[in-house]
């Protein structure tokens, strides 16, 4: 074994339907039907991660404007600014009921999923977030506040886990890493419209500097009730229900462009069928299924981690907790602060969208390796600025460089947490679970994503007040064992469909069984002379297994 070579990264099926996707080389806009249906995926699925995106700079806007910390604040002075502020813990409590709502749902989401389909579990979400908003905008006490943003929280995890699943169950084979990708990249849409939105907002005098951003959390949550139903159903959902008619009917519209006789759409519907026959047969859907054997045993223990890791790399610290950074680094004003905010979001969307596009062109292992990588080497430089700027502050001067590295490490941060926990985390869930076990498993990680969240959270202000730059290197530690927990337990699954994954550990009889059944169903389509959308016709040919 090579030193580089990680210890069993598994093993899909044969790429059947792969090598038939490559195929096709009709790009994707030029495709009407396919064409529509994303531009909904966006609208509904994307937009989910909008109201993440909102809610992260939301509350971290929000301890710009005075009246919101007069007002929840209850008039608390922060001895070190001598500026109204809220006290640590209950700053802390207040961000952090977002991640406890989540928690909270983490049980009933998958199940409500599974049983009631995709879309539905969108516009439940979607409807229990509206409420949120609204209560959170027209907040009369801190009590009521904290129920809204808990309300917040339960909403997202249902759209979160029914969204990100319906991108890759939907998704035409060629283009679904890039959909999964671009999922987390919509994040920072929401995130430079609230930062956009205190620009203006946080010298409103009154309560409205913070009741309107608050109200308009709830605009994404609209779209997707608005739209949803303008999105087809999960065909492995219609499938699982014993609905095949209709799901070779999504599929021969989306992936076919209408074209019923299409080999392609056969072979898909052939390995779906077969491939969720087989997890049916060994699966009782109940949580149970997720200790039952060693292969998911070992997903649970890599998605637990994975859930760890998308908010515990440094990134809830910066997100956050600017406005403690920011004084760190002296940059006090409002002024200052707000247009290095907005400034940081629009470089966020831009190198996220930017990775998203390229990321999944490269095996998985690989890129969440060089993430940990490189977000390790950001925070070590970011631990030595910040130690500069402590040591001239105790001095009572002005360390101007390294008030500008530090700010050059902030900026550096984002790109490096977008190769891998952003980009690939739902693109790598999707392509972990088989189907029976895709809500599940995606309800794990949020759960101890938001766990971790709730964690961090509480403790960051805290911990930033009591020790301040020395917290930096504890994260230092925390993100080079990440980069070692993905070189050993990450396995690879680059290049290969929902379905050629989904015995990914266990019983290569299993991935067999699927592979003769879509080996049955493309030799019978070619010996009839048929050929997979968007080619051109060729000779009759049968399809070999490749040992």
């Amino acid at each position: 074994m090579g030193i580089f070579k990680a210890p069993n990264v598994g093993h899909g099926s044969d790429p059947i339907v792969t090598r038939m996707v490559e195929q096709d080389k009709v790009p994707w806009y030029k495709k009407p039907n396919l064409r529509k249906m994303y531009f909904f995926l966006f609208l509904v699925c994307m937009g989910v991660e909008i109201t993440s995106g909102f809610d992260s700079q939301l509350i971290n806007t929000l301890q710009f404007s005075a009246p919101f910390n007069k007002y929840f604040g209850d008039g608390y002075i922060n001895p070190a600014t001598g500026k109204l502020d809220i006290e640590a813990g209950i700053l802390g409590f207040i961000s952090a009921c977002y991640q406890l709502g989540s928690i909270l749902a983490v049980p009933i989401a998958p199940w409500f999923n599974q049983k009631y389909g995709r879309r539905w579990s969108i516009m439940t979400g979607s409807l229990i977030m509206c409420v949120g908003a609204i209560l959170q905008g027209f907040a009369q006490h801190i009590g009521m506040y904290i129920i809204a943003r808990m309300l917040l929280g339960v909403g997202i995890v249902f759209a979160i886990i029914s969204g990100s699943s319906l991108i890759g169950e939907l998704g035409y084979p060629k283009e679904r890493p890039f959909l999964t990708s671009l999922f987390n990249a919509s994040y920072f849409i929401g995130a430079i419209v609230a930062a956009a939105i205190a620009t203006r907002t946080t010298n409103i005098a009154g309560d409205w500097s913070w009741r309107v951003p608050s109200l308009l959390q709830i605009c994404p949550s609209l779209l997707q009730v608005c739209f949803v139903f303008f999105l087809p159903e999960s065909p492995r959902w219609l499938v699982s229900k014993d609905r095949d008619d209709e799901a070779f009917a999504i599929l021969t519209k989306y992936h076919a462009e209408g074209d019923a006789n299409s080999v392609l759409v056969q072979a898909e519907m052939a390995q779906i069928r077969s491939t969720i026959k087989i997890e049916l047969e060994n699966s009782k859907q109940s949580w149970k299924d997720m200790i039952k054997t060693k292969g998911m045993r070992r997903r649970v223990l890599i998605v637990v981690f994975l859930g760890l890791f998308t908010q515990m790399s440094g990134n809830t610290l910066l997100s956050y907790y600017q406005n403690v950074l920011f004084n760190l680094m002296g940059y006090t004003t409002t002024y200052a602060k707000t247009r290095i905010n907005i400034a940081n979001q629009c470089w966020g969307l831009i190198n996220g969208v930017t990775i998203a596009l390229i990321v999944t062109r490269f095996p998985r292992r690989w890129m969440f390796m060089l993430s940990a990588a490189s977000m390790a080497t950001v925070f070590m430089a970011m631990t030595i600025t910040f130690h500069s700027l402590s040591e001239a502050d105790e001095a009572g001067v002005k360390n101007q460089a390294a008030q500008i590295a530090s700010l050059v490490f902030f900026f550096a941060y984002s790109p490096c947490y977008n190769i891998g926990n952003n980009s690939l985390t739902y693109t790598y869930l999707v392509e972990l679970f088989p189907y029976a076990q895709r809500t599940m498993g995606i309800g794990i990680q949020q759960f101890m994503g938001k766990a971790a969240g709730f964690f961090n959270i509480n403790v960051n202000p805290i911990a930033m007040r009591a020790i301040g730059w020395k917290y930096f290197a504890i994260y230092c530690g925390w993100i080079v064992f990440e980069l070692m927990f993905v070189y050993f337990m990450y396995p690879e699954t680059h290049n290969r469909t929902l379905e050629e994954l989904a015995f990914l550990f266990e019983d290569k009889e299993f991935a067999d069984r699927s592979v003769r059944a879509v080996e049955k169903q493309v030799n019978e389509g070619h010996m009839e002379g048929e050929t997979p959308a968007g080619t051109e016709k060729t000779e009759a040919r049968t399809v070999e297994r490749t040992v």
